[in-house]
């Protein structure tokens, strides 16, 4: 069985659906998805694939970070599903390797994640509060950070905005 990461395609919007709907407790997640690719703010949308089955998915969007008339430009990584059958196997570890990657190479200085605090800092994730950033809404033990390049966060402090389509959760 090989799994294969790939950016999402034409065709694969139903079955991202479907799996954001299996994975978490309401169809929020699905919907989400779905508004930011309607409205063009999907910069990343990554699937993972098994035995020609979608068993993953990983959503990037952009972020702001305003703070004393500044304001700075991110990713957030939200949402991450994969299908509670294939979950603790490593798949969403490589959907979070490859996106950093893609993220990386496509050019924002920083990322940020809004998770569970013991998977996020496997993946160089650190407490956003620690680099002086918080989410609009709070959750800060829960709410992390990683620089995507060299001096990524320099002066990058203040509260984190994700887009307009994140409020309907």
């Amino acid at each position: 069985m090989e799994l294969d990461v790939r950016t999402e395609r034409p065709g694969d919007e139903p079955a991202v659906h479907a799996l954001n709907v299996a994975a978490f407790p309401t169809d929020a997640e699905a919907r989400l998805v779905d508004a930011l690719r309607g409205n063009g703010a999907l910069m990343l949308s990554l699937v993972a694939v098994l035995d020609g089955v979608l068993v993953g998915h990983l959503a990037c969007s952009p972020v702001t970070v305003d703070a004393d008339g500044r304001r700075a430009h991110g990713v957030g990584l939200a949402p991450m599903a994969v299908a509670p059958a294939h979950q603790r196997q490593g798949i969403g570890a490589r959907l979070i390797e490859e996106g950093l990657r893609a993220m990386r190479a496509h050019g924002p200085p920083f990322c940020v994640v809004l998770g569970h605090r013991d998977y996020y800092p496997r993946h160089g994730f650190v407490p956003a509060r620690t680099r002086g950033l918080r989410w609009e809404h709070g959750h800060d033990d829960a709410f992390f950070v990683q620089a995507l390049s060299p001096g990524g966060l320099d002066g990058v402090t203040g509260v984190v905005r994700y887009r307009p389509e994140f409020d309907a959760l």
